[in-house]
């Protein structure tokens, strides 16, 4: 039987997406953004007007990992906390060597979202996705250009997303949308946004994970009823401060998502954002975490931001994707190639 010979381009782009394959690279599962154009909250927040797409869940233990292993063997910008490996209530990842031959390995569950990372580490790791995940020194190839141009930066705000980027952190809007919009014609609120970030304008319940709650969260509330939630701490439901993890894995509330089918904006760690607080040279955040109460839930909460090299116990990210239609259809194109040629080989 004669060989059909392919094109070189299809080639090339089979044996790219091979060795994308091989390198085993980390998945980041995403839900897409739609109702284009809708409008804003009350609040004055959440109109987007085009589609995207968000991280369904914070990025964990696992993803974080594989990123640290990829570019810091040296750790040039400082993308590992050592309290990673310390502190024991999102006690999460274990560094190993010395500088220019670290390792990094993950300690209990790798499905925790990642903490102690500051808007610059999670900036890096952005620029990581948006390179290929590569592996190597951090320089621009890596961890300093990409969606953000960094070179070297670890201090300041005017760092912006850059136009051709497809992958970001999310903006206040985008954030706040995917947390609490569904339209009212489709299920939603009268005024098209949920209280809360689990179509609901109700409290949700504080619990240690839950597969049959649709109104539940990581955050710590006591109701002072003796039910085996809303206890204090979801994670020990007890006012005790944990003495050992507090996380719960992402998407531990497997009923409690938003409209579009994200987890944990509410409660587990706050999220990092591209947002800048001008008066104090912040980066803001939101969501709420394992250790606050119930008001940084709300859409209706107040902004809250840090300067973005500071880490915290409390707070982790997500990341957006925005595609550019030629990307989309080559991703398409390279997928039905690929998988065609895996149904010849079997």
């Amino acid at each position: 039987m004669k060989a059909t010979k392919l094109p070189g381009f299809i080639v090339a782009l089979i044996s790219a997406l091979a060795a994308m394959s091989a390198a085993a690279q980390i998945m980041i599962e995403t839900v897409p953004i739609g109702n284009v154009g809708n409008p804003n909250d009350a609040t004055g927040l959440g109109s987007v007007a085009y589609s995207y797409q968000i991280g369904k869940y914070e990025v964990t233990l696992n993803q974080y990992t594989a990123f640290l292993n990829a570019v810091g063997a040296t750790d040039t910008y400082g993308l590992y906390n050592p309290l990673m490996g310390s502190f024991a209530q999102s006690l999460g990842i274990a560094r190993s060597g010395t500088a220019g031959s670290y390792t990094y390995s993950v300690i209990g569950s790798g499905e925790r979202p990642v903490t102690w990372v500051s808007w610059f580490d999670a900036a890096r790791f952005v620029n990581w996705l948006e390179n290929g995940q590569p592996t190597g020194a951090q320089d621009a190839s890596t961890t300093e250009r990409g969606a953000y141009t960094l070179d070297g930066a670890l201090s300041g705000v005017n760092f912006t997303r850059n136009a051709n980027a497809t992958y970001g952190l999310p903006t206040e809007n985008e954030w706040y949308k995917a947390a609490y919009y569904q339209p009212a014609d489709q299920g939603g609120d009268s005024d098209d946004y949920w209280l809360y970030p689990t179509r609901s304008n109700l409290q949700p319940n504080s619990r240690n994970g839950s597969a049959t709650d649709p109104n539940s969260a990581n955050y710590f509330y006591n109701d002072g009823i003796p039910n085996g939630y809303n206890g204090g701490f979801a994670i020990n439901n007890s006012t005790t401060y944990p003495t050992g993890n507090a996380l719960t894995d992402v998407g531990a509330f497997s009923l409690a998502s938003s409209y579009y089918g994200t987890f944990d904006q509410g409660g587990n760690v706050s999220e990092w954002n591209d947002t800048v607080i001008e008066a104090f040279a912040y980066r803001a955040y939101r969501g709420g975490s394992w250790f606050y109460g119930v008001g940084n839930l709300r859409a209706d909460s107040d902004l809250n931001g840090l300067a973005p090299d500071q880490e915290r116990e409390t707070l982790g990210f997500r990341i957006v994707v925005i595609p550019e239609p030629s990307a989309v259809g080559l991703m398409v194109l390279g997928a039905a190639l690929l998988l065609g040629r895996r149904k010849r080989a079997c």
